[in-house]
């Protein structure tokens, strides 16, 4: 991985921590509608960009772009319900790692299992330790804690792939690819987050939860954005599992500033699981 590419994948696992911390926060809100306001303040908030790289590059958006980026909000959306759901019931330093881990297992697995392959010592060696991980940061008793991560890990290693194929193969430009899809969410979570049942909340949530979801839709952005580039200096097998130092920080930060429990068997719990996710990776 060229330097660069290092620099963007660690800023952006430091990003990705972040507004994890801040969705941990604001889970005692109503899930849809802080999601709905982060879409839309990252949508308000980002668009200068977004416009001046289409005026600098002459870009144009194709129905081929946005027939693309359409499969990736749909698999996104997906994933920050599950995951705003997910902070509701558990502990963000036991979710984050879980749902983190648990894309490149299940990846490797449904490989293993439906396509004929065959993974190599490190492979099998990588699969079992996030298991380890998984059933070491969940405890005996709290097992029933770590589901909601392992949801969120199935769509996790859905993004993952298909986002990667459409910065490559595709050729999208991950700034068109992350803003189109920021919009696209804010547009499908509306009629929900503005329906009858919700509107009366919106304003509450913004009153009580707006650092949050502004720094949510900064940190959202930036954080993919930074991935996406690095898709294109490096191969996805070495991105992905190098963006996963990421479940150390969000533990720590759930540790330290949330005072969530079991600090020490938790931090241990996620570095086994970043050490399968490489083992993974370099099988």
């Amino acid at each position: 991985m060229s330097p660069w590419a290092l620099v963007l994948v660690f800023v952006a696992a430091f990003s990705h921590a972040s507004w994890n911390l801040l969705s941990k926060k604001a889970s005692e809100a109503d899930g849809i509608v802080f999601l709905w306001l982060a879409a839309t303040a990252s949508a308000a908030l980002w668009s200068p960009l977004f416009v001046g790289y289409l005026l600098v590059s002459g870009t144009g958006v194709s129905w081929t772009d946005l027939a693309a980026i359409g499969g990736s909000t749909a698999i996104h959306l997906g994933y920050f319900v599950l995951l705003q759901r997910g902070y509701g019931k558990g502990d963000l330093s036991v979710v984050y790692p879980v749902a983190r881990g648990t894309g490149p297992m299940l990846a490797s697995l449904v490989a293993v299992l439906f396509l004929g392959e065959r993974p190599g010592p490190l492979g099998i060696a990588g699969i079992a330790l996030v298991g380890v991980g998984v059933f070491l940061i969940g405890g005996v008793r709290d097992l029933r804690a770590v589901a909601p991560g392992l949801l969120v890990g199935v769509f996790i290693a859905a993004y993952t792939v298909w986002d990667s194929q459409v910065v490559s193969a595709y050729a999208v430009a991950p700034i068109m690819l992350n803003y189109v899809a920021e919009v696209g969410r804010a547009m499908a979570l509306a009629p929900v987050a503005l329906g009858p049942r919700r509107r009366r909340l919106v304003l509450p949530v913004w009153r009580e939860h707006r650092s949050r979801v502004l720094g949510a839709a900064v940190l959202v952005f930036l954080s993919y954005l930074l991935v996406l580039y690095a898709f294109t200096m490096a191969p996805v097998s070495v991105v992905a599992p190098a963006r996963e130092v990421s479940v150390l920080i969000a533990v720590a930060l759930g540790g330290r500033l949330l005072a969530e429990g079991d600090l020490r068997r938790r931090l241990l719990a996620a570095a086994v699981i970043l050490t399968g996710i490489v083992a993974i990776a370099l099988s």
